[in-house]
């Protein structure tokens, strides 16, 4: 049975801490129960939670274990409808998807940085514009971003030299000491000079528990090998 939760603490015995499930409980910690733009839900399945979702507007993030019903959470997708579907490769819809890698690290590096600082609260203006979503309205990313990091469940970082931006990344999940990085960028003049790597490390360390992370296929692996992150499975993007 797949049913909508309508208390936060529905989801306490909950255990799990991949990226999926670090992504959908920072979301509740953030917004909760109580707006129509996120909503939550589970399937049971002999009393068991075997799923969780979150639906930040039309986009979804499924966390499942090996006991979930497939057929209903296709079913229910399908009767629903979506924009998009998080999740890892072992849920199968029959739709177009994309896919990747998915990586974690628990190491916590030494790393030096000379000449640069990080700043652990830039101006999110600054930072939208160094990454350059190109396709996203700055608006609605800053209500989001602004309101996470607020409540302790989102962080940015930059490394400035100077007044400079040379470098970014973002924790866009955090719950438990569990996070999500994202956002990595590097100043193209600045690059293999092991400013990223400095700036990665370091938020790396500022995090208690697990960083995850999610990369394209033959994208940036020796880089997040190097600073201690193992593959660990494949997400799926269906559309």
């Amino acid at each position: 049975m797949i049913e909508r939760i309508t208390d936060e603490t529905e989801f306490e015995t909950w255990d799990s801490r991949d990226i999926f499930s670090v992504r959908i409980l920072s979301l509740l910690k953030s917004y909760g129960c109580k707006y129509q733009f996120a909503t939550y839900f589970k399937q049971v399945v002999d009393g068991k939670i075997t799923a969780i979702m979150s639906k930040l507007d039309g986009d979804f993030t499924l966390s499942i274990t090996d006991d979930a019903d497939s057929d209903e959470l296709v079913h229910f997708f399908c009767v629903t409808g979506y924009t998009s579907i998080t999740c890892s490769d072992n849920f199968i819809l029959g739709s177009r998807y994309d896919e990747g890698v998915v990586m974690y690290s628990d190491a916590k590096m030494d790393y030096s940085l000379v000449g640069v600082t990080v700043d652990e609260y830039p101006k999110l203006m600054d930072l939208f514009n160094f990454v350059d979503y190109n396709t996203m309205d700055f608006k609605s990313w800053y209500v989001d971003i602004s309101h996470r990091v607020r409540h302790g469940t989102a962080k940015a970082y930059t490394l400035c030299m100077g007044e400079d931006i040379i470098a970014s990344g973002i924790l866009s999940a955090i719950i438990d000491g569990h996070a999500i990085i994202t956002a990595v960028r590097c100043g193209v003049e600045f690059r293999g000079m092991g400013y990223g790597s400095a700036l990665v490390s370091a938020i790396c360390n500022d995090v208690s528990g697990r960083v995850h992370l999610m990369r394209d296929d033959g994208m940036n692996e020796d880089f997040y090998k190097r600073l201690g992150f193992v593959d660990n499975g494949r997400w799926r993007i269906y559309r």
